[in-house]
């Protein structure tokens, strides 16, 4: 499953019970894999971060 939040006051909750997910706040996003935060990226980065781990699953 993939999770695409937001906000960060429920998302980050919400994006750890998917296999893949990200939380957005206003100037960067929380990518998240299998419940664990993987690192915090620039709002123009995220994406393309996101999308690259989605390929990798």
């Amino acid at each position: 499953t993939i999770a695409v939040m937001g906000c960060m006051v429920n998302g980050p909750g919400e994006a750890r019970e998917a296999d893949i997910g990200v939380a957005f706040d206003k100037n960067y996003g929380v990518l998240f894999k299998k419940g664990k935060i993987i690192a915090k990226y620039s709002d123009k980065t995220i994406i393309k971060r996101l999308l690259a781990e989605i390929k990798d699953e």
